[in-house]
This record gives structure tokens, C-alpha cells and sequence, in this order.
């Protein structure tokens, strides 16, 4: 069966599922595991995964715009970010959005990873132009005119910034693997050999945090800042590490926070990989993975998962703080929970 037939069924499978929710009438799907009973405290029983928009390619680093009451996510290979908010649906936010030049380029060449800085600015990891940047201007007021932030490390380019998270102090790590990269990692126009995670400092240099994973990819902070959480997308290797933090930012020592390797084996209908991330004011840690979004206590006890059905490549708590927003493949999904992210 094709994929665009596989893609109609399924839309009207859930059309028929769909439930009358938050005033508005949306298709639902999926369901919520409940392995321990902090779940609960978490995700309200009952809680519904409402479908809110379709028809991506791979959607990606959504963020919530509290100014205006939207939330900006990716489509990564379409090179476009897209705005939903309630009652108006998505539409084109910004095209291009991660590759500006005018010669034509294979691979995933959008943006990824989106942020808003202290004053409200949109940055993003764009994976065609291969740098952090800013946009130049307000988030009302969208245009593909950008500031690079950073771009190279010590003289090389980066291989494709994937996502960020900003500290107290408005310093910024993000991550650096090859995914952007037409030939990923054999990439003839590759300039570091090897993943990065960065810090970019308020002065603008750049200092390495780690370069031990092979494909880091989301990255979030606790609510204290002393622990750095990182997923690791590499298959042989699906495992989050976090990283005990020293004052000025950088590494002291690192340990695996979860392995989903035996997770992977006992459920191997649940697709996707280690993706993108972001804590409650708890510092409960709400990771994609296989399967949707694996809720971990500060701990790393798995207290369950938002089973999507899809492959889920990031959230973001939007709202009031306690909606979860999830971009998953060609869907664009939310849930409420009964906690706040952080930020809120």
C-alpha cells in the first residue's frame, strides 16, 4: 500500500475517533500507558491526544509564541516553519527557513530546532545553512532574514545545529549531528568529524560540551541548571544521558539517564527514535521515543508514555503551560497534562 493511501485511511480513521474537545471539534488517537502510578499525577485519566493539524513531511522543534498565542514548528525537508493557532488552523509561517541560498540542495534542509530568546526572538537551528540564527524580525511579523549566531567551530562549519535550549545566564547549548548533511556523515562538504554538543557563549564564542555521542540530538535543561539532558538518535546506541553540570557550564561527568535499547526489543512495533525533549517545573523529563513520549521522573524512572502511534520528533508545553504539543511525522498533536512545563 502506498504511503498517500496509508495517509487517507488513516485521516479518516481518525475523523471518525474524533471527540469534542476544548470547545473545538478534533480527531483523537492513541492512547496513555500508565506504568507507574506518578503517571496520574501527570497526565489526567481520561486525557485525550487530540490531532490538530496534517499533512507534513516530518515535522519538527515546535515552540510555543506566548505573545500572540501560537505555536511555530518545522517541516524539516519542505524547508518551512509553520504557525497553528486555535481557531485559525496552520498556515506558512516563514519558507525558506533553513537554507537561504539560491542554488538548489538535497537532504533535510529546513530548520529543526526552534527557541524564543529572552526578548522574544525566534532562533533556530537551521540545518541548510548549518548555524544557529536569529530572526531579524518580531515573531508577528515573520521574514526569512536572518542573524547567524553561531555558524563554525574554531574556523569549521558545523555539521547541522538539531536543537537548543537556552541557560539563566543567555548562554545556549544545541546540538550538532550530521542529519542536514545531504550525505549525513560522509558528506564531502563536512568540516568536523565528529557530533558536537556546544555552549555559545553571550560574548559568542563556542565551547564544546561533549563530542562521546554519536548522534546527539534533543537537549534540555533541569529546572536547577545543574544537569544537562541529551538523546542520543543513533541505533546501535538509544540511550538519554545527563551530565552533572560545573558553574561555568561545562561537563563534570556524565551517565546514562535511560538506555532504550530493552525497551526498543519488548516493543518493537513502537517507532521512532530518541528525539527531542523538555521538563515540567517537577523536573520530570518528556522524551520522544519509540512509541511517542516517555515521561520520566527526575530519577529516571519511566512512569509511562503518550503512545502517538507515529514517530514523534519533539513537544513543547504551550498554553497555560499545561497543554504538550507534539509534532509527530505528518501530524501535529497536543494533550493536556496536570503539570507546567518549565518557562511557564
Amino acid at each position: 500500500m502506498m504511503k498517500s493511501q496509508i495517509f487517507r485511511i488513516s485521516t479518516l480513521f481518525l475523523m471518525f475517533c474524533g471527540e469534542v474537545l476544548s470547545g473545538q471539534s478534533y480527531p483523537t488517537a492513541g492512547s496513555v500507558e500508565r506504568l507507574d502510578p506518578r503517571m496520574n499525577q501527570l497526565v489526567p485519566k481520561g486525557a485525550k491526544i487530540e490531532v490538530l493539524a496534517e499533512g507534513y513531511v516530518w515535522s519538527e522543534g515546535p515552540v510555543w509564541v506566548s505573545k500572540g498565542d501560537f505555536l511555530l514548528y518545522s517541516d524539516v525537508p519542505t524547508n518551512k516553519v509553520y504557525k497553528w493557532k486555535e481557531g485559525e488552523g496552520a498556515s506558512v509561517y516563514l519558507n525558506p527557513s533553513g537554507y537561504t541560498a539560491k542554488n538548489p540542495r538535497g537532504g533535510e534542509s529546513g530548520s529543526n530546532g526552534l527557541l524564543l530568546d529572552a526578548r522574544g526572538n525566534l532562533i533556530l537551528c537551521q540545518h541548510g545553512d548549518r548555524r544557529v540564527a536569529r530572526m531579524l524580525t518580531p515573531t508577528s511579523k515573520p521574514s526569512s532574514r536572518f542573524e547567524t549566531l553561531a555558524g563554525a567551530f574554531r574556523g569549521n562549519r558545523f555539521n547541522s545545529p538539531n536543537d537548543l535550549v537556552y541557560n539563566r545566564k543567555g548562554e545556549l547549548y544545541f546540538t550538532d549531528p550530521p542529519y542536514g548533511l545531504v550525505k549525513k556523515e560522509k558528506d564531502p562538504k563536512r568540516e568536523i568529524d565528529f557530533q558536537g554538543v556546544y555552549l555559545l557563549r553571550k560574548n559568542g564564542k563556542v565551547d564544546l560540551v561533549t563530542k562521546e555521542l554519536e548522534r546527539p540530538n534533543g537537549i534540555i535543561l533541569s529546572p536547577d541548571e545543574k544537569t544537562l539532558y541529551v538523546a542520543n538518535s543513533h541505533g546501535p546506541r538509544p540511550i538519554w544521558m545527563s551530565f552533572d553540570l560545573k558553574p561555568n557550564g561545562l561537563v563534570k561527568q556524565g551517565r546514562v539517564f535511560f538506555d532504550s535499547t530493552s525497551y526498543r526489543g519488548k516493543h518493537p512495533d513502537r517507532q521512532g527514535g530518541n528525539d527531542g525533549m523538555k521538563v515540567d517545573k517537577q523536573g520530570n523529563l518528556w522524551a520522544t521515543g519509540p512509541g511517542g513520549v516517555l515521561v520520566f521522573s527526575p530519577e529516571g524512572d519511566h512512569l509511562g508514555t503518550i503512545l502517538t502511534g507515529q514517530r514523534t520528533a519533539n513537544c513543547a508545553f504551550g498554553d497555560d503551560g499545561s497543554t504538550l504539543y507534539m509534532t509527530a511525522d505528518m501530524f501535529l498533536m497536543r494533550i493536556r497534562t496536570s503539570v507546567t512545563g518549565l518557562g511557564f
